[in-house]
């Protein structure tokens, strides 16, 4: 198994640090990609909007979208809170903007800001009630505010508008495994036979159902992408995903070492790429939170 190996890598790596004279263990190296780096027109972008900006008596609906533009340029570059300002901007002057609610609750949701996020997807769908991701997103979000049955009643009519959409899948099952554990499997069973299966993401959902191994779903991945970007692109999925699976088995080492992988490859825009940090923000604060605990002195009654 992969995961294994990968944690031979950790150990002895650990063992070389420390000055152990003790021989490393043998280990194949995870697949990684080149990190996403910000490219030329990237760059050239930003240099355009603020020589735009510069320009006296822009109309405001236009100095609305050039903020959005730039909040978005600057989210999928990873400067979130840049991101954030001109998002704020954007809503300061025009509040009509679905998308831009849409993104800035995704936003809040990384951010563990679950009311916040809530109230984002809520206008989003009040001023688009037929926003092809709102729901989704708000589901998600729900998800992590611990609230399954409503994410169930985001997620699952969402997951009925595309039968064939993996992810919608994909999220329906990891709600199910907290909102209806014994039937999460068997749902995930049927909702994969009625698909069509044409979709890269459905290898996740067959190693989900034990039909490939873990190594066989990363081997496949870093020999059939076809470029770096499509190898980053998939092992920022496949890495996240797969660490759900270790976190729901309370195996929280291998689930950090795994979404710690996930962040690798700098694919920001990616959810997976967002959530693998909120996920570590939880184990971190659940695991400071447990030794707070232990380490408290016990009071006794008498």
């Amino acid at each position: 198994m992969i995961i294994r190996h990968i944690r031979y890598a950790v150990i002895a790596t650990a063992l070389v640090i420390s000055g152990c004279s003790t021989a490393p263990t043998q280990w194949t190296q995870p697949p990684m990609a080149v990190p996403y780096q910000a490219n030329f027109q990237q760059q050239i972008q930003l240099v355009r909007i603020e020589q735009i900006l510069q320009q006296p008596n822009i109309p405001p609906t236009t100095l609305a979208t050039i903020y959005y533009d730039r909040g978005l340029l600057h989210d999928s570059l990873g400067l979130r809170d840049l991101a954030r300002l001109d998002f704020n901007k954007s809503l300061t002057i025009n509040p009509n903007q679905p998308d831009l609610f849409n993104v800035a609750g995704v936003i809040f949701t990384q951010m563990g800001m679950f009311d916040s996020a809530y109230e984002s997807f809520d206008s989003t769908l009040d001023l688009a009630p037929e926003h092809p991701y709102a729901h989704r997103n708000r589901g998600i979000a729900l998800y992590y505010g611990e609230r399954y049955t409503l994410a169930n009643e985001d997620l699952l009519p969402h997951y009925l508008l595309n039968i064939n959409d993996p992810y919608r899948v994909i999220w329906l099952y990891i709600n199910d495994l907290k909102y209806t554990p014994e039937q999460a499997r068997t749902l995930l069973q049927q909702r994969y036979a009625v698909s069509d299966k044409k979709d890269w993401g459905w290898q996740i959902v067959r190693m989900y159902l034990g039909e490939i191994t873990e190594e066989q779903f990363l081997t496949e991945i870093a020999e059939q992408s076809k470029d770096n970007q499509q190898l980053a692109l998939r092992l920022t999925e496949g890495y996240f995903y797969l660490a759900q699976t270790y976190q729901n088995k309370q195996d929280y080492p291998t689930a950090v070492m795994l979404y710690k992988l996930a962040l690798a490859g700098n694919v920001y825009e990616f959810v997976e790429h967002r959530f693998s940090i909120l996920e570590l923000n939880r184990i971190f604060t659940a695991e400071e939170n447990a030794a707070a605990a232990s380490s408290s002195p016990s009071v006794s009654v008498k």
